[in-house]
């Protein structure tokens, strides 16, 4: 199978690509070409995952009247190379995986007759994927929200990043690694690789509660946001620049962790119970409708930054270690929600759509 994947702009639309694109290898052994914009962060993370990439010149849709001008002819522009791109590769099928790297690629190859699907990893659909979804072949989604996309062949098959936690060992043998103690209840602390400065104001302060409880703390500040934070740790807490989230995730009994499509997609396979603390800088405040969608299944825990207090957070953390029953009852609202063969269940798509 020969495959064009769209994807770019943040690591929450590059990953999941990239996890795709590693099972397609060793599932189909495929040929695969990624596209993505030039001077962003896909142009060297996938070279450097050992994919071939081609960088497009590329403008989102925000800004004056003058920046959606722009970026109106820049996707027009593509469009054209794109439809050169697909003469050389001759994919069996492209897969947009948001951003607005995808569209023109995605209308290039309808209009060619190439087989066409996206991926929408959050809960509040983006811009491109709306623009795309009537348009495309099949639309995959990870939450029950997205089936209200202009599209009949709806499918929530999950984020590929799922498949990849499934296969993380629960070893709480990894807390020894910091000094911490397997057998005591864990929370895991992190705010994405680059951390929260505002949130890490409450976290500093409630270590100096938390330093006195009964169980132990593993907390990621962030690097850039280390050497600033004022608590250095104690017996229970442990407090590092930066942590493996997936194995720390897996070790511990709670997270507290923003509400990214991948860590979102990532502890519903874990059934791990989590408190989110959604990150408001994002576009559509998406990471706060995929905390919503999982509250509303009882499946996690929502404090806005906006609300997020010293007090709040300790005593809701307090709860959640001191009652045995809600703590694992989130926990499995979590896992009923894990598409944790979201990989497989993707690349059967394909082939069922390459080959109609």
């Amino acid at each position: 199978m020969r495959v064009i994947i769209a994807t770019g702009g943040s690591g929450g639309h590059i990953y999941p690509a990239l996890a795709l694109a590693d099972a397609l290898k060793e599932k189909v052994d495929a040929k695969i070409l990624f596209l993505g914009s030039k001077g962003r962060m896909e142009e060297t993370e996938i070279p450097n995952h050992g994919y071939d990439f081609i960088g497009l010149k590329l403008q989102g849709m925000n800004g004056s009247i003058f920046a959606k001008l722009k970026s109106a002819f820049l996707l027009t522009e593509n469009y054209f190379v794109c439809k050169k791109i697909i003469q050389d590769f001759k994919p069996d099928i492209v897969v947009g995986f948001g951003n607005y790297t995808s569209v023109s690629i995605i209308l290039a190859a309808k209009h060619m007759h190439i087989p066409t699907m996206i991926h929408e990893q959050n809960s509040f659909v983006g811009k491109a994927n709306k623009m795309l979804a009537s348009k495309v072949d099949a639309v995959v989604g990870c939450y029950e929200e997205n089936k209200s996309l202009a599209n009949k062949n709806v499918y929530i098959l999950g984020n590929p990043r799922a498949s990849q936690a499934k296969n993380t060992v629960k070893d709480r043998n990894f807390l020894k690694n910091y000094d911490l103690d397997p057998s005591k209840k864990t929370a895991v602390i992190f705010m994405g690789s680059l951390g929260s400065e505002s949130v890490n104001e409450v976290l500093a302060k409630a270590c100096e509660i938390w330093q006195t409880k009964d169980y132990q703390i593993l907390l990621a500040t962030g690097k850039k946001h280390f050497e600033q934070f004022p608590y250095k740790g104690s017996k229970n807490i442990k407090v590092l620049p930066y942590i493996d989230g997936l194995k720390a995730m897996a070790a511990s009994d709670v997270a507290i962790i923003r509400a990214g499509a991948t860590t979102a997609s990532e502890i519903c396979v874990l059934g791990l119970c989590t408190i989110m603390i959604p990150s408001p800088y994002v576009p559509n405040n998406h990471q706060y409708y995929n905390a919503l969608a999982l509250v509303k299944k009882k499946a996690a825990i929502l404090i806005e930054e906006k609300d997020l207090t010293v007090n709040k957070l300790v005593n809701q953390l307090d709860e959640l270690m001191n009652d045995d029953d809600l703590r694992k009852s989130i926990g499995k609202n979590a896992s009923l929600l894990g598409t944790p063969n979201a990989t497989d269940d993707i690349i059967e798509l394909m082939k069922e759509l390459v080959r109609k």
